[in-house]
């Protein structure tokens, strides 16, 4: 009894969901979680291993994913529901794109740092 309350409930809220939004939620999300998971297994062998290149990887790889698409999901919330002025989409986006930039240099030095 108290479940179907619950999903007559929320039931309208969800049908006011766009399919597109709640996929590209769940995509950022997904994103998000399997980035973590590949720089955790590259902290893990520079742990296993004190190899100073997977460190810089297993950084290069969190800032490439999981910080990049935590930081873009989040501005893009906040730009659409109005907490941030639509002006500052360019300097997010260009914050975000530095994020990326240096998650990429760190893991081209990566390879090529030697011990």
């Amino acid at each position: 009894m108290a479940v179907a309350r619950l999903l007559t409930t929320v039931q309208p809220a969800l049908s006011d969901v766009d399919p597109v939004w709640a996929g590209t939620v769940a995509m950022a999300a997904a994103s998000t979680v399997l980035g973590l998971f590949i720089g955790w297994q590259a902290y893990r062998g520079f742990r296993r291993n004190a190899s100073r290149s997977m460190r810089y990887l297993s950084v290069g790889l969190i800032l490439l994913t999981a910080v990049t698409f935590t930081a873009a999901f989040v501005g893009s919330a906040l730009l659409r529901y109005g907490y941030l002025a639509g002006d500052l989409r360019g300097p997010f986006t260009l914050v975000v794109r530095t994020l990326q930039f240096v998650g990429l240099a760190f893991i081209a030095y990566s390879l090529y740092a030697r011990p």
